[in-house]
Parts: structure tokens; sequence; C-alpha cells
């Protein structure tokens, strides 16, 4: 905990669903009686990686502490009425459960069996189907090359993630937070901790504790305090597409080339991942519909009816890619212990934000992880030379 005259003044660099998450948990952490100030450059969010998502949750995957904060987070999204509710602006996000379905190859049966045998240890309510179940299930379905897939009965879905981001917003805004129109620069530090966020133009913010939210443009924030995080904005497009096909009981289907897919209403949507070679640091949002003719070939083949496709509208943005072990980057600074960081999710932040934005309320408020254990997580990993494979990346 903080050293520092109480109470706390707490400054959080990125007003996404990450940093209003943290915001919220904290405004209402019983302990906590400081100011918390959000810093945010563009509160129209037009690049915000919370609004150009695909908005899912999912508890398959290979990492026991990540399934846990999936757990929490179905939990959270589930009875989001009654925790982010403001003056009877109830909040409906549109959580849709019809899971997620993993297929593999001959190639990959293997790990999703151990994956599997994670999951089922964890409580995750996941079946493995064989070829013959999958056609049962899904008859639209192409699985003549498939050798299993797995699939989540419950607590797998998707939702309005831009919704979740405003939710948090207004209710940590009518619990007293403070949101700042603001680009921040860097963390103003001296003999071991942070006295301050410095903004554009040269103003500075003093906190007791500064937090590090700010999605893909998290690293260079740091580069004052010595510590390289490698974090990257790697662009990801969502590609809306109509087709007569008929998919009914269509869950978030992942296929073996990577591609995936789900329903939208009465469409779909679905995005592919660039080969790795092309698969650069920083780039524009611009969208790549070369890579829809690529991911059509593939739906194509999956859902002999997306024969015929559409495409209706796309979009890019921004996954936070910590190229070190796709995971999660949580709690203090290595050298300064009072900046805490919150990045690197690869993909996961909008799932993951309420658990972590509890997490990181309970290290300011208790100076320690009470109710989820996130140390697996500690950004310490990277100087100390340790991994935590996410082996369920999209």
């Amino acid at each position: 905990m903080s050293n520092t005259t109480y109470p706390p003044q707490v400054v959080i660099v990125g007003g996404g669903v990450i940093g209003s998450a943290i915001a919220y948990f904290l405004a209402t952490h019983p302990k906590f009686g400081g100011h918390i100030t959000v810093v945010e450059r563009d509160p129209t969010y037009t690049q915000a990686s919370s609004a150009l998502s695909a908005s899912s949750i999912r508890q398959q995957f290979s990492q026991p502490v990540n399934i846990a904060v999936s757990q929490f987070g179905i939990d959270f999204l589930r009875a989001i009425k009654q925790h982010l509710a403001v003056d009877g602006d109830v909040p409906d996000i549109g959580l849709t459960e019809r899971g997620y379905l993993y297929l593999a190859t001959e190639d990959g049966a293997a790990t999703l069996r151990e994956n599997h045998a994670t999951q089922r240890a964890q409580g995750v309510d996941v079946a493995l189907l064989n070829p013959a179940e999958l056609q049962q299930r899904f008859p639209w379905l192409q699985v003549d090359d498939l050798a299993l897939g797995s699939l989540g009965l419950s607590g797998e879905g998707w939702f309005d993630g831009y919704g979740l981001l405003m939710a948090f917003k207004q209710k940590a805004r009518s619990l007293g937070v403070q949101y700042v129109k603001a680009e921040a620069t860097g963390f103003v530090h001296s003999a071991g901790r942070v006295s301050a966020v410095a903004l554009q133009g040269g103003a500075q913010l003093p906190c007791d504790w500064a937090v590090n939210a700010a999605g893909a443009w998290a690293r260079p924030l740091l580069a004052g305090t010595g510590f390289d995080l490698p974090v990257h904005g790697r662009r990801r497009c969502v590609y809306a597409f109509a087709s007569p096909a008929k998919t009914p009981g269509c869950p978030l289907v992942i296929d073996p080339a990577g591609l995936w897919f789900r329903p939208e209403g009465g469409i779909w949507i679905c995005g592919l991942p660039p080969a790795p070679g092309e698969d650069a640091n920083d780039v524009s949002l611009d969208v790549d519909y070369k890579l829809f003719d690529e991911a059509w070939l593939t739906l194509a083949h999956r859902v002999p009816g997306f024969e015929a496709v559409r495409l209706q509208r796309a979009w890019a943005g921004y996954y936070e890619y910590n190229t070190h072990d796709h995971n999660a980057l949580l709690g203090p600074h290595p050298q300064l212990p009072n900046l805490l960081l919150a990045n690197g999710f690869s993909g996961h932040g909008l799932q993951q934000s309420p658990a972590v934005g509890r997490g990181l309320a309970e290290w300011i408020a208790e100076g320690r992880y009470s109710s989820l254990d996130l140390s697996p997580l500690a950004a310490a990993r990277l100087v100390e030379g340790r991994s935590l494979l996410e082996k369920n990346v999209i």
C-alpha cells in the first residue's frame, strides 16, 4: 500500500474498459476513500479496442488463472444490471451465451484434449465432440477433415463491448470518479516511486498510485521508466457478411485455419489473423479487404452455405498484443511499486475486465489480491525470465 498521506490520489491512464473497470471497483471498495482520476485522450473512443472488438467471453483457456478470470467475468456480466445500474438507468449488454466451438484436425486433437482436461479440472462446462457428434448437433458444418471439436455448453458467448465500457464509465462517474480529457506522455518518478502522471503540454497530475491501462498505447508511456513493455498494437479486422445460409444454434466457431465466425443478428461476423510474417506492430487501422478473400475460402469450406456471401461492412481495431507470452501483464512495475500495469491482454481485455478491475482495486486498497490470485499474471515475470504461455489465443 502507499506510504503517503491518506486519502490517496489515484491516476489511471486509459479510460477504456480496463481503466474504467479499475475505477469502478476501486470506487466501491470499502477500504478505499481517496480520489480517482481517469485520463483518456479520446472520449469518443474512435480507436479504442473496447469499442472495436468482437466482444466475446470464453472459459476455454489453457491456463487456470485465465479460466478463473473468465468465470468471475461471466458471473459479473450476468448480473450487470445489479452492479452497474445508475439512478434507474439499467445497462443492457445483450449477453448471448451460445458457447465457443474449437475445431481441430488430427494435428490439433491432442492439444484440444489436453486443454479439455485442464478446463474440466477447473469446473468448465465443456464437451469434446467427435465428427459424428458435431454433424448431428450442427448439420450445416463440414466435418470431413475434422478429428475433434470442443464446445462450451454454458458460460461462453458474446455481448456489446462498447455497452460494457459505457456502463463501467457511467457507474464510475456516478461514484465520484473524475474523467479528464488529456493525453498522458509518461510517469514522473524518483527514488523508486511515481509522483505524477505527465500530460501533453507540460502539466502534471500528482498521484500516490498510477495505473497504466492505455491499451495499445501503453508501451511508450513506460519509456522513461527504463522498462520496455513487450506490448504492441496488432491490427485485427472484423468483417460483417450476409448469406442465404442457415446456421441454427451457431456458436462462435474457431476453425483450425485460425478463422473465427459467429452470428450477429441476421448476419454473421468473422475474422482471420494475418500470416505471422505479415502481422506487423502498430500499423494503421485501415481495413485489409484482401484478408476477407482468404477468410471467405475457409468460410465456404467449413460451411458450404457460405459459398454465397456478401460483405456488408468491415472495421479494424487493435489487439494490445503481448509478444512475450500472449497473457495479461498485471500488477506493480518491476522498479516502481506504486505504478500498476494492466496491459497486454492479447484480445481478452473485455472479458477479463471485471476480474482485473477488482484485482487491481484490491491491490491499491489492501496491498494484495484478496478475492482471486492474479499473481501468475504479474508483470515481474518479464524481468524474472518466466513465461505464462496461453495456448488458446485466437
